[in-house]
């Protein structure tokens, strides 16, 4: 059972550089496609600094242990949460009655459907990915279910 379990563990910081990776892509890309945006540099300094910190995370995984990493990161997250109080102040003082007439009422939305997509998408495979390491779940389904893993 340990020779499992230390199999499993070796694979998952590749598993992990590769999500990092990923995440770092799709930063990189919607900072790209900001470009033709009224206010680009804030948009693409706000999706590449988080592209910049995965990047740095998948090549290395203990700069988040390092104090300058921390730094960026916590300033990141501090001017956005200040932006998105802003933009809720903004809102809220304009008196905007329809929000969803207003592009950032109606991001949220959009934002569900996405999420919507990718978790439609994911479970399936997620499903049967558990299934397959978990074998001691399958022991009670019937013999002909038993082959369609």
């Amino acid at each position: 059972m340990r020779d499992a379990s230390a199999e499993r563990r070796s694979w998952l910081p590749v598993v992990w550089r590769v999500c990092h990776g990923l995440m770092a892509v799709f930063f990189a890309l919607a900072a790209y496609v900001q470009i033709n945006d009224p206010d680009a540099g804030l948009w693409m300094v706000g999706y590449g600094v988080p592209a910049a910190l995965s990047v740095s995370v998948g090549l290395d995984p203990h700069v988040t242990e390092m104090l300058p990493w921390r730094r960026v990161a916590d300033l990141h997250v501090m001017i956005s949460s200040a932006a998105v109080a802003m933009l809720g102040w903004r809102l809220q003082g304009g008196g905007a009655t329809d929000i969803l007439q207003q592009e950032e009422g109606r991001a949220p939305v959009g934002s569900l459907r996405v999420w919507a997509a990718v978790a439609i998408t994911v479970f399936p495979f997620a499903a049967w990915f558990y299934y397959h390491l978990n074998q001691n779940l399958r022991s009670s389904w019937p013999p002909h279910c038993r082959t369609a893993l």
